[in-house]
């Protein structure tokens, strides 16, 4: 017997995933779908499957699952798509939201603006509280490929290796990115950041992402690579991190402790899938 479930395909600076409300279509089976109607082929195409459900500790909860289906800790481009989805869809009316992830529970700051015809109002832009980073080595030596890097350490809620270049162009990410993902010092696997200087408030990033590969943006990446940028004195407090799928804006606030990003979301469209 089959079933019809709803989705909506959105994506942050790029970012894309297909997005399923389990509070009314339950799914048994996330890990194994995730795969499926992640393919670009075969499938919608997504970077995986992100479900938004109920929690009693938050307004929603969010469970990732990457295009391989393995399920991810945290995502902040997700997490401002969700934003987005629980206030256009009416699932609750409020500005600041509250999000339960398995990296804790995250705020979420709705920017809104009325439509042009005056009808509803739409989130235009979303800030994510992404709490506070826990800094590993600062200047790692690691080998791959034959190459020598040196990068840094930093967990966002997921692990990333963030790793400072002269000339971003000339780094063969889909050759290096799977052997610094799966390198041995990193026994869970790490999602790994290239990270080109452009002036102190503005940097240009490039992405393999855990259990994804090379995706357009990385939100947690995008925290991960502006935290290690400070730490080595590179950028301001304040950066524009600009990766293959956009911007985001990065705040890493010195009172608090705690980092914020800024940006997008954008509904690319909605549909039906039987299962």
């Amino acid at each position: 017997m089959t079933e019809l479930i709803k989705f909506t395909k959105m994506h942050g600076a790029g970012n894309d995933y297909i997005y399923v409300n389990s509070m009314a279509f339950p799914i048994e089976n996330p890990e194994e779908l995730s795969i499926k109607w992640s393919a670009p082929h075969t499938g919608i195409g997504s970077d995986g499957l992100v479900l938004i459900g109920a929690s009693e500790v938050a307004d929603f909860s969010m469970r990732i699952f990457n295009a391989d289906g393995s399920e991810a800790l945290m995502c902040g481009n997700a997490s401002r798509c969700i934003g987005k989805y629980v206030y256009e869809k009416g699932l609750t009316d409020k500005k600041t939201v509250t999000l339960e992830t398995l990296s804790g529970i995250k705020e979420l700051q709705l920017t809104t603006k009325k439509t042009a015809d005056g009808s509803h109002e739409e989130v235009t832009e979303v800030t994510v509280d992404m709490g506070s980073p826990v800094i590993g080595e600062t200047a790692l030596e690691i080998e791959a490929g034959g190459t020598f890097y040196t990068g840094t350490v930093v967990s966002m809620g997921n692990p990333h290796l963030v790793i400072f270049v002269d000339d971003i162009t000339q780094i063969d990410l889909p050759a290096v990115g799977p052997l610094l993902e799966n390198h041995p010092l990193f026994p869970n696997r790490t999602n790994v950041e290239f990270v080109q200087i452009l002036s102190p408030d503005e940097v240009r990033m490039r992405v393999w992402e855990r259990g994804s590969g090379i995706t357009q943006a990385c939100g947690t990446g995008a925290c991960a690579t502006a935290v290690a940028c400070m730490l080595h004195g590179r950028t301001e407090r304040t950066t524009k991190v600009v990766m293959d799928g956009g911007p985001l804006t990065i705040r890493w606030d010195e009172g608090s402790g705690k980092v914020y990003m800024t940006g997008g979301a954008v509904k690319v469209f909605e549909g039906e899938l039987e299962i």
